[in-house]
């Protein structure tokens, strides 16, 4: 036996979604029901644990044989699951995960979805979420009221496993729906395994996975009482809305709506935060319109129900496991958030951070509410905090500065920029000062124009104008259109070999399409075209797929005239449907860069897994150690500003910071 795919069906009481697979397994009624397994591709089997039967001892001698791999989709849940059935954990350089596979390959992450897009003869069932939700969920029924003591009992809730005795049918079912999972896994794999990727790939997915097991600690009596704080406020609030407008439901955005327009007689079409914030700086003369909009802000701040999402999945050790999801981003590698979403946790700027954790752990509603006028602001700003070092250790935090336009000025042979890097300089102010030709200073000469070389440097790498300027908040700065132009112009002006590598990089790919020719583009990237793919490999040999690519028409569109299109199939971000989708130029540099950033931090978790520092998270650029004495930041910031052997003259710098518990320093 060389290669062992499985599939398992289980049951818990525990809602896999919000809790994750590391909670799930630890529900006291947790169990496997079936076992389906190919061996070496071979016919699949299915071993029925709920009915009695055992694993084959090959089988079962199998999963932890290193010299046997695993294979599954989405194969952390298989992994984790077995695992706890046998009693131990087991290691994920064992394991390979078909769903990552199909990742790779920009295919979408569902199981029934990719083996759609891959027109499969045979399909995963249909029947299988409503046999999941009969034999893998509880059942919930009603306790009928017992009158036959002395007193009456109201009738209550109670929830069971159903048993595949109770539906013997369905069970059948149910196996042979285990059965064609595997078969449908298998023939993905049998698709997606001719992609083959560089060693550091497959490295980094067990690094990955070591991260997840290990999860990090949260601060359980700070985050209780958070949630509790915002519940409780926020009923204040409604409370206060409500005696304000009458209103039966001051939530209900239908009914603000009304309310707001009623008495100031203009009609309110949205309830979005910029919206409000216009709205309420001309409504001077309605103090009441005013206070109502202070109140909606306030209740309908969403990010503190990551408080509840943490008490959701948090493990009997006091960690939450399984934050990251290995190859999230189809179109460049990069990780995504799971659970409570690391990747786009709230900002702090709270000077006294300590004290108001010291207040909310203290769990006084009226006591904190004295200290800060705008509590919610304060428990959204808190957020990162409820991440904490274990007792004894503490936490380096270490990113690096300005990756992305590092890597696109390496790309671009944007030399200047890179100069800046080399000598340490501050790029925003180094920008401004080429767009406008005086020299700027963050604290002296010309300080105001830094903000517009800034927001130059983060909005316009990509091909974006001013609408990406918008985008990035140029408004709120108080830049009008024709400053925004002009700040379109001028950086374009100063970065002309950026603006070049846009237009290389498509050319190329429209090559690559009409000939299926490999075209070598810079830094010794290759643009291709396999498997009816448009494939950009990378310079750490890692590939970028964009399935089913063909070359469109646009049609005359009021200026440009007839026009060619770059198109290919993937998820679409807005509509999270399969289908169709453009790319360009600017698009195609975006994915690299961000690729190419990727496979940077990819390298630095693996330094810091040989180094023996163990990471708790990361996000984005960034990563968290979770150090022990004498484990020191100077070594964890010694990982990012090591050379890269395959982009050596690239500059590289990490600085970091040591804490506690996770902030944004």
């Amino acid at each position: 036996m060389k290669e062992l795919g499985i599939d398992i069906e289980t049951y818990s009481s525990y809602d896999l979604k919000t809790c994750g697979v590391y909670r799930y397994v630890e529900a006291p009624d947790w169990c496997i029901l079936l076992f389906a397994y190919a061996v070496d591709g071979g016919p699949v089997q299915c071993v029925d644990l709920a009915s009695g039967e055992s694993l084959p001892e090959d089988v079962r001698a199998a999963l932890t044989d290193p010299a046997v791999i695993k294979t599954a989709y989405n194969a952390a849940f298989e992994r984790v699951n077995l695992g706890k059935y046998l009693g131990q954990q087991l290691d994920p350089a064992q394991w390979r995960c078909t769903m990552v596979r199909a990742a790779r390959l920009g295919l979408p992450l569902p199981l029934g979805q990719c083996g759609e897009v891959l027109r499969l003869e045979a399909g995963k069932m249909k029947e299988g979420a409503a046999l999941i939700r009969l034999f893998s969920t509880p059942r919930v029924a009603r306790r009928k009221a017992d009158d036959t003591s002395a007193g009456l009992f109201e009738p209550e809730t109670v929830s069971r496993r159903v048993q595949p005795s109770e539906y013997p049918e369905k069970w059948a079912t149910f196996k042979a729906y285990n059965i064609r999972d595997v078969e449908v896994e298998q023939a993905i794999l049998a698709k997606v395994r001719r992609l083959e990727v560089p060693a550091f790939e497959n490295e980094l997915y067990t690094a990955d996975q070591e991260i997840n097991d290990r999860g990090v600690l949260i601060d359980r009596q700070l985050v209780a009482n958070a949630e509790r704080f915002d519940t409780e406020y926020k009923a204040l609030l409604a409370h206060q809305a409500k005696t304000l407008t009458g209103l039966d439901n001051p939530n209900s955005a239908a009914q603000i709506k009304r309310y707001l327009a009623d008495t100031t007689g203009s009609a309110v079409e949205t309830l979005n935060k910029k919206v409000l914030a216009d709205l309420k700086d001309r409504l001077a003369e309605y103090p009441d319109a005013q206070e109502l909009i202070d109140l909606r802000q306030d209740m309908a701040k969403t990010s503190s129900k990551k408080y509840t999402a943490m008490l959701k999945c948090v493990c009997n050790d006091g960690r939450i496991h399984g934050l990251l999801q290995f190859y999230g981003a189809a179109r460049t590698g990069r990780w995504a958030g799971r659970l409570v979403q690391v990747q786009n946790l709230p900002q702090n700027h709270l000077v006294s951070l300590d004290y108001a954790r010291s207040l909310v752990r203290r769990g006084d509603l009226e006591e904190f509410t004295d200290n800060y006028s705008n509590p919610t602001h304060v428990l959204s700003e808190l957020i990162r905090t409820a991440f904490v070092a274990a007792p004894g250790h503490v936490f380096h935090v270490c990113d690096f500065s300005a990756i992305e336009a590092r890597v696109i000025a390496w790309l671009a042979g944007e030399n200047w920029v890179l100069d800046v890097f080399k000598k340490g300089g501050d790029i925003y102010c180094s920008t401004a000062s080429k767009m406008f030709g005086v020299p700027v200073e963050k604290h002296g000469a010309n300080a105001e124009l830094r903000q517009k070389g800034k927001i130059a440097v983060l909005a316009l790498g990509y091909g974006g104008g001013v609408s990406a300027l918008e985008a990035m908040g140029g408004a709120r700065l108080g830049l009008s259109e024709d400053e925004e132009k002009d700040i379109v112009k001028r950086w374009r002006g100063s970065n002309d070999n950026i603006v070049k590598l846009w237009a290389t990089l498509e050319a190329a790919a429209v090559k690559a399409i009409e000939t299926g020719e490999d075209v070598l583009v810079n830094r010794g990237i290759v643009v291709g075209r396999k498997w009816g793919m448009l494939t950009i490999t990378l310079p750490s040999g890692r590939t970028l797929c964009y399935p089913r690519v063909s070359i469109g028409i646009e049609r005359n569109d009021g200026w440009r005239g007839d026009h060619d299109i770059i198109e290919y199939e993937g998820t679409n971000q807005t509509t999270k449907k399969w289908g169709k989708i453009r790319t360009y130029g600017g698009k195609l540099t975006e994915n690299v860069v961000q690729a190419i950033a990727r496979d940077i931090l990819g390298i630095v978790i693996l330094r810091a897994r040989e180094a023996g520092l163990p990471v708790v998270f990361h996000i984005h650029d960034e990563i968290v150690v979770e150090a022990q004495p004498g484990q020191t930041l100077e070594q964890v910031e010694a990982l990012f500003s090591k050379p890269i052997e395959w982009c050596r003259d690239l500059p590289l710098k990490g600085a970091g910071y040591t804490t506690p518990y996770y902030l944004k320093d």
